[in-house]
């Protein structure tokens, strides 16, 4: 089944949410991401993270921990953008072809990137997979990422670094993306990363100019990658919060991570809007009316969305 592009149907949207069903921002709970609630705790930073254009030292530090963190083998190349997001959408011009395969459901940020980039959508010699996969978690085997081109999105992957395929990137034609927002917590950051095919990510660094990341996210990053200690507590929390939402929700699991969850909620928009009058914002898809995804909850926000559902199934 191949993906095609839609309009955008990310999370988040708090603010529209809002105002549909009332209440300000501070009174809403935030469930349509899969963003780690607990993030990493911001280090102090040096004057010149914030006062001198980054320089090449400390993007080299950033990289460098990236290249430990994730065991990025030695032939490929690794690039630090302002977010995955940015990296998708210019992947496209960097790539040569003319068809890829983006197996659906997925989330349609590539399908868009590469339809704006007139790429047509279909089996071709180019492909892109998400792992593990947004909304519904699969993972692919590495036989499965057989193509002249291939992108692998790991975004979620962090949560579950056994899975990971990076050690693919040492292909000609490979480019593994990594989210730092997502399991680190710090989406506002804007920290992602491009590793594989030095050419291709050569291409990619001509396309962000120079100074793509900021000062702050240089120094935040470097330490937080380097934190192992954090990272193997965070996994465990994780896990176990993930557990506990599945027995606080009762409803069939689709699939997820331990980031989010995927529920058969038989009629998801009933119960997106029963959550919302309540102040809790939830994830629906424009290609299932079953499927509700929820984020973890952060520690304050486990009995509101408690009581909430109590009140829903009285």
């Amino acid at each position: 089944m191949t993906h095609s592009p839609d309009t955008p149907d990310h999370g988040g949207g708090v603010d529209a949410a809002a105002q549909r069903f009332g209440g300000a921002r501070p009174d809403w709970i935030d469930l349509s991401t899969g963003i780690n609630p607990l993030p990493y705790p911001l280090p102090a930073l040096s004057a010149d993270a914030w006062t001198a254009l980054p320089d090449a030292g400390a993007m080299q530090a950033l990289e460098t921990a990236a290249r430990v963190f994730w065991d990025v083998p030695a032939t490929a190349a690794v690039l630090a953008a302002p977010g995955a997001s940015a990296l998708i959408a210019r992947l496209p011009f960097a790539l040569q072809g003319e068809r890829v395969e983006i197996t659906a459901p997925t989330y349609n940020e590539h399908g868009r990137a590469y339809a704006a980039a007139g790429w047509g959508l279909g089996p071709g010699g180019a492909k892109v997979l998400v792992h593990p996969n947004n909304p519904d978690g699969r993972t692919w085997r590495e036989e499965e990422a057989g193509a002249e081109i291939c992108v692998i999105d790991e975004s979620f992957c962090d949560v579950m670094p056994e899975a990971s395929l990076i050690r693919l990137a040492a292909r000609p034609g490979m480019v593994v993306l990594k989210s730092f927002g997502k399991f680190w917590g710090l989406a506002g950051l804007r920290l992602g990363f491009a590793i594989g095919d030095p050419a291709i990510l050569a291409r990619l660094e001509q396309m962000l100019g120079p100074w793509p990341v900021s000062g702050p996210a240089l120094e935040i990053g470097a330490q937080a990658l380097g934190d192992t200690a954090w990272a193997e507590a965070t996994r465990a929390r994780l896990a176990a919060d993930a557990t506990r939402l599945d027995a606080l929700m009762g409803l069939p699991l689709v699939g997820g991570t331990t980031l989010f969850r995927l529920y058969d909620a038989g009629d998801a928009k009933a119960l997106q809007e029963a959550l919302a009058r309540r102040r809790i914002w939830s994830r629906v898809f424009p290609y299932s009316d079953r499927w509700l995804r929820l984020g973890l909850p952060g520690p304050q926000d486990w009995p509101r969305l408690e009581a909430a559902l109590r009140e829903i199934r009285a």
